[in-house]
């Protein structure tokens, strides 16, 4: 006899957040499919207005507080080359810890510019360097491609590090999303490759399991931001056939590896309401059961993304001032 399962009640929104969902429309749609995809390109291609800033070089600058420049470095072996963003602080001159940052977008949407706008908040805070990365996106660019570019302006970024004024040594990991996804498979590439030892991960609801079956990502099917469609989409995209399958390397999905153990200590938060939640939730559990340091916050009432697109909301405020603070202790400043 076969029994149905029961209906998987989705979390409430945050009040605020869900009367600024219900304001953006569909600017900020719940889905993305195959067929959308080619439109959500065409209008980020046309300069658009999205959900999300792309801030000008003008805006980055934020009044001579950054230089702003963009540079051209050597992408994976026989793989073209690869575009690095990169803010340093105007005002101090001794070498400074480098935030590396990977953008979001579902693997498929986005570049080096999205996301900026608190990564720069961050910088100011500390005086640090931004390194935004420009990677290949999926679909036409199917994993390795956008890990191994990653991973290729990573080492240029610490084997460069005091010529853009970055302390080698002081490397930290951040993305949102596919990038916070991005991000994690980064410090696992250094790892397992010996390369460049970040010394932190800021994962900000990252997009890690490719197998898109946890209670979340069913709870939330067509509802908020990213749902349980779009991430098809994404992981399709950038895995084909393989996405789901034993196939799957952890450099494309970080919650497929076996091994947690020896990472840089890691900071990963999400909502309650969003898709990415209990993957979000069983990646820190599980670096901590492997011996390792993670900092988790599940935001009540928060759908995928809420503070990038609600900046201005209570619960957005108390997400950002979380990350800072955890800044303010890995550096020790």
């Amino acid at each position: 006899m076969t029994t149905t399962p029961p209906p998987l009640t989705p979390p409430p929104f945050d009040p605020e957040l869900a009367a600024a969902l219900a304001v953006m429309g569909e600017m900020a749609p719940t889905t993305l499919t195959p067929e959308t995809l080619a439109l959500a390109r065409a209008a980020e291609e046309a300069g658009m207005d999205g959900p999300f800033p792309l801030l000008t070089n003008e805006e980055m600058r934020r009044d001579g507080v950054f230089d702003v420049e963009e540079r051209t470095v050597p992408g994976p072996e026989g793989a073209p080359e690869i575009s690095l963003l990169i803010c340093r602080p105007t005002r101090v001159q001794e070498p400074r810890p480098v935030i590396y940052h990977t953008h979001g977008g579902g693997m498929v949407l986005g570049n080096n510019r999205l996301g900026m706008e608190f990564t720069l908040d961050c910088a100011e805070e500390f005086g640090l360097v931004v390194v935004s990365v420009e990677y290949r996106r999926a679909p036409e660019h199917p994993h390795p491609a956008p890990v191994e570019d990653c991973y290729a302006g990573l080492l240029w970024t610490a084997q460069n590090a005091k010529e853009i004024g970055a302390d080698p040594d002081r490397v930290i990991l951040a993305g949102d999303s596919a990038g916070g996804g991005l991000a994690a498979a980064l410090a696992l590439m250094a790892r397992d490759r010996r390369g460049p030892r970040p010394i932190g991960q800021l994962l900000s609801c990252p997009m890690l399991d490719d197998r898109n079956d946890t209670p979340s990502a069913h709870q939330m099917a067509g509802l908020g931001i990213w749902d349980r469609q779009a991430n098809e989409t994404g992981w399709s995209a950038l895995l084909g056939e393989a996405r789901g399958t034993a196939d799957v390397s952890p450099y494309a999905a970080p919650a497929r590896a076996e091994d947690l153990s020896g990472l840089p200590p890691a900071y990963i938060d999400c909502g309650s309401a969003e898709t990415f939640r209990d993957e979000d939730v069983a990646y820190a559990s599980r670096i901590w059961q492997a011996g390792g340091e993670a900092e988790l916050h599940v935001w009540p009432g928060g759908f995928h993304a809420f503070d990038g697109l609600a900046p201005q909301a209570a619960l957005s405020q108390d997400a950002r001032a979380a990350r800072l603070r955890w800044l303010h202790r890995l550096l020790g400043e």
